[in-house]
């Protein structure tokens, strides 16, 4: 497997998911001080589910596909369910060989949605 796999890179062009959310109910934003990658993610939650969520962000392609495939993955699924969601769910979608170094990339959005989930609000 290469390490931008065609999944990667339709994902990275093309992303169902980047954008914001009218009145979003969560919000977290994190970055990796190690590249600067930055991904905020917005979520509507309800019923205990996560109804609908969008990302934002200045990231690599890795990061990015991660964050557009976490939320595919996550939308309208128990918030329970979200929050076990873990790097090897991510990694099996992105279809790449990611390197360790690169883990981290893979790794901040879930970091992201789960502070989202978890109530650690940044500023608007």
């Amino acid at each position: 497997m290469a390490l931008y796999s065609d999944v990667i890179r339709e994902r990275f062009r093309r992303p169902r998911f980047r954008g914001r959310l009218e009145a979003p109910d969560a919000v977290f934003e994190d970055v990796n001080p190690l590249c600067g990658d930055r991904i905020r993610i917005e979520c509507r939650v309800g019923d205990g589910r996560l109804l609908d969520a969008r990302f934002t962000g200045d990231s690599c392609a890795i990061a990015a596909a991660a964050a557009d495939l976490l939320i595919e993955q996550a939308r309208g699924r128990p918030v329970e369910e979200v929050q076990r969601l873990g790097v090897p769910d991510l990694l099996e979608r992105l279809a790449a060989d990611i390197r360790p170094s690169r883990m981290k990339c893979v790794a901040l959005p879930l970091g992201v949605l789960q502070g989202a989930l978890d109530g650690k609000e940044v500023a608007r």
